[in-house]
């Protein structure tokens, strides 16, 4: 009987253990909530000049880790490498300025939105592409692999799309602008806020007027880890309704 109940008060002790250091056994590294990124998405994710990382999405996943007692590791990869990572179980997280469609909810959970992302056109100064409507005019359009912004312009015509063949997708957008700057690419199609830096570094490059489309922008996590996404959706609700994370983003974009 005293060796039975030692047994059970092990038991007991180990599973304590795991229900309060336990984000061990929700996270791919026990101690870490690791975040698969692509870390050329200004100004949510970036490499800063010592070879570490800065942004929105990065400031938020690390107040979520610190409200969950974790310590953040950022993970940079290509953008769809960064989704493949949540779904394989590699990282815990996935914040790349990723919005939620259906073919990624059959892949991944979300959590609640965070922040809005508008897709905008990038074209040349003196550009024949004076208003979104003129893309339907078969224009070879630049995008980055994997994005949102090549999904809905490689869609086939009948679903809003202009089809594959008019659309050129690039590991990165800084490689997507380079194209556009050589004259392989008629436009560029991508998020706003990198838009806007890729703008400002690129003389003689301008965004049209009219938005492509406007998005939520979401926090992935691997398909079936309710247990992790409830943890990391409530730091979530809880920094949103504290102004945490509007305070993040007012830091990296200004009103003007």
């Amino acid at each position: 009987m005293k060796k039975f109940m030692m047994l059970l008060l092990a038991l007991v002790m180990v599973l304590s253990l795991a229900a309060c250091g336990g984000k061990g056994g929700l996270t791919v590294e026990e101690g870490k909530l690791h975040m698969s990124t692509n870390a050329e998405f200004p100004p949510y994710e970036m490499v800063t000049n010592d070879g570490g990382f800065e942004g929105i999405d990065v400031e938020v996943a690390g107040l979520i880790a610190q409200k969950l007692g974790l310590e953040l590791v950022v993970d940079d990869m290509g953008f769809t490498a960064a989704l493949e990572a949540v779904q394989n179980g590699r990282s815990d997280i996935a914040m790349a300025g990723i919005t939620v469609n259906e073919e990624r909810l059959a892949n991944m959970d979300f959590t609640d939105s965070y922040a809005t992302g508008i897709q905008v056109v990038i074209v040349p100064e003196g550009s024949s592409i004076t208003t979104v409507d003129d893309l339907s005019n078969a224009p070879l359009i630049g995008t980055q692999e994997g994005t949102t912004g090549y999904i809905y312009c490689s869609d086939k015509p009948e679903n809003g799309g202009y089809g594959e063949d008019h659309v050129v997708a690039y590991e990165t957008g800084a490689v997507a602008i380079q194209a556009l700057l050589a004259g392989q690419v008629d436009c560029v199609v991508i998020d706003n806020q990198p838009a806007q830096e890729y703008v400002k570094a690129n003389p003689g490059l301008k965004i049209l007027d009219t938005e492509f489309a406007v998005e939520d922008y979401a926090i992935a996590v691997k398909k079936g880890n309710s247990q992790l996404l409830e943890q990391v959706n409530k730091a979530l609700g809880e920094l949103i309704a504290d102004g945490s994370v509007q305070k993040v983003v007012d830091t990296y974009i200004t009103a003007d």
